[in-house]
């Protein structure tokens, strides 16, 4: 058997890792995989408070999805996107039956990132102009296309990226100063209006879509009222521009719906792009789902797009599967249940911490910002800084404690798995309380 030290060293030798000096690179090696938790080559086992990185949703190892891709691959390996498979038509009219609205067919991708992509290109094929409005505090993917879509500063760097894309304020009701003395709703309103008056000074005949994620995800989970999203999708219409909305984090449950802009029923996109929970992870796929009239269009017109690995006949097996389990499980409400949970939880440490300053969001998907001072609100860890001394310390607990999870700026993530139980965030929610009582002292209030 080889040895943990040969796999990293491995690793490290011949890949390359993301978002990181790979000289800084010391990663634990997982085993093996089951539910909501994981196991080093060590033994030690570690609860996926983050389910890696927020797509694995059903939870690790579920037979029901395992067989499905095993009984796929012993029938049809791969498939070019041009053949129609059984699979492939049975995925596209179950998400037709979960997302919103009048969304009808869907493009499929490799994942996320890709499905961004191509809704914007879709978006820029149908309505003939260019320009997407996009919000700063947002992440969309890391390619060209959709990292200059993302406001996220890990862009930084890359150069110019694709052109034609406009950034929005976001409606940081924490730290926006718009905000300041009045209600979240007040300054969602004011938000909204900047929103439209950006779109007329950018000329609503050169604006083809606003693109945003149906509910935040790594940048902080920042999410607006039903105010703020009505009038986004009142200017969309008044404007003649599409409504695109990023769900790759959101999606499947993840909020305690099926999809984060369903807290907004009066909000129907027209354009929707996913991958993460729609197989979970077991195997790469994505895809950008379009309304009826958008694929009318291309009844008539080329679409002119496409992906070698598109509608891969393996990913289409586990996305049958994923809905399948979501379904016959109940893991929406088991998250809308336990995601009630958690927020008491988080609630109840943020009684007892004072360096808990705000939490945000909903079902199995919320984050803790830590500050040093809930007055000022000076944040624990600076924004686009490295990590100051009281974040390094709860990041270094949290492993040391077996839990894996998203710490970033001065932000903790808290979005296990949806066949997570009661106990089992109750674990989760001890391992963060013992971090942030090592950090309580850092609190200058």
């Amino acid at each position: 058997m080889t040895s943990t030290s040969d796999i990293i060293k491995s690793n490290k030798d011949y890949t390359l890792t993301s978002w990181t000096a790979q000289g800084v690179w010391n990663p634990a090696v997982m085993d093996h995989a089951e539910g909501v938790y994981f196991w080093d080559t060590e033994g030690k086992r570690y609860i996926d408070w983050s389910s890696q990185l927020v797509n694995v949703n059903v939870g690790h190892s579920h037979p029901h999805v395992i067989k499905a891709i095993q009984d796929h691959v012993a029938k049809i390996s791969y498939a070019t996107p041009s053949y129609a498979t059984e699979a492939r038509g049975r995925l596209g009219q179950m998400l037709a039956e979960v997302t919103p609205g009048k969304l009808s067919k869907a493009f499929f991708t490799n994942g996320g990132t890709d499905a961004i992509e191509n809704a914007i290109k879709m978006a820029r094929l149908f309505t003939g102009k260019t320009k997407i409005l996009t919000r700063y505090r947002s992440y969309h993917g890391a390619t060209f296309g959709a990292a200059t879509a993302g406001g996220d500063p890990r862009r930084h760097g890359h150069g110019p990226g694709i052109s034609d894309i406009v950034r929005l304020p976001d409606p940081y009701a924490y730290r926006s100063p718009v905000y300041r003395g009045r209600t979240q709703e007040e300054g969602d309103a004011i938000m909204a209006d900047m929103v439209e008056e950006i779109v007329q000074m950018e000329d609503p005949k050169s604006v083809a879509a606003i693109l945003i994620e149906g509910y935040s995800g790594t940048s902080g989970i920042i999410q607006p009222t039903a105010i703020y999203w009505n009038r986004l999708r009142a200017i969309c219409d008044r404007y003649n521009m599409l409504l695109i909305v990023d769900e790759v984090m959101s999606g499947f449950g993840r909020t305690g719906e099926w999809f984060g802009v369903d807290h907004y029923p009066n909000v129907q996109p027209d354009i929707m792009a996913i991958a993460k929970g729609v197989t979970s992870g077991y195997v790469p796929l994505g895809a950008a789902i379009v309304s009826e009239e958008i694929a009318s269009y291309f009844n008539d017109h080329t679409l002119s797009m496409g992906l070698t690995y598109s509608s891969h006949p393996l990913a289409m097996a586990a996305g049958v599967a994923n809905i399948e389990v979501y379904r016959s499980e109940n893991l929406i409400e088991n998250a809308r249940d336990m995601g009630k949970v958690l927020r008491r939880g988080l609630m109840d440490l943020a009684e007892k911490h004072a360096v808990v300053g705000d939490i945000r969001g909903a079902g199995l998907h919320h984050v803790l910002e830590l500050v040093k001072n809930r007055d000022t609100r000076e944040p624990l860890s600076p924004w686009q800084g490295a990590f100051s001394e009281p974040m390094q310390i709860i990041n270094k607990t949290l492993k040391e404690e077996g839990m894996a999870t998203f710490v970033r700026w001065n932000l903790i993530f808290n979005c296990p798995p949806l066949v997570i139980t009661d106990a089992q965030v109750k674990e989760g929610l001890d391992i963060l309380d013992h971090a942030l009582t090592k950090v309580d002292s850092f609190y200058e209030g």
